[in-house]
């Protein structure tokens, strides 16, 4: 898909959220385009870097070929991650960075449950005594 594909509705600058909220239309791209294409291509077009922009919603209409999109482009990669619902940010991740990242909190999680459980019966065992 083009550069001449991509149409922008809307760019807001959120001053208070310090980001830029855009609405974007990409033209015959409904089924060929996912979220983190749309990302790559507005952040191309926008000069910005792509971990900046985070897409919201892609919406396509029955019988239509469009696809309407809604993203929003931070100025700080940490406003994005204080601001916004933590899957919203995993969406944007490759598979396997998504898989690692929740493989090694589940692992951590599981330690320290283990941990909490081994504490408890050491503590009940001298309690016995």
């Amino acid at each position: 898909m083009s550069a001449q594909e991509v149409a922008m509705l809307e760019d807001r600058r959120n001053s208070l959220l310090n980001r830029r909220e855009i609405k974007v239309l990409f033209r015959g791209a409904a089924g060929k385009i996912n979220r983190n294409e749309a990302a790559e291509k507005i952040a191309n077009q926008l000069k910005v870097n792509k971990k900046q922009v985070v897409p919201i919603n892609l919406r396509c209409q029955t019988g239509m070929t469009d696809v309407h999109g809604i993203l929003y482009v931070y100025d700080d990669e940490n406003e994005a991650t204080r601001q916004l619902p933590r899957y919203r940010l995993l969406r944007t991740l490759s598979r396997e960075e998504r898989k690692k990242i929740l493989d090694e909190e589940k692992a951590a999680k599981l330690k320290a449950k283990q941990e909490g459980a081994a504490s408890k019966s050491g503590a009940a065992a001298g309690a016995k005594r």
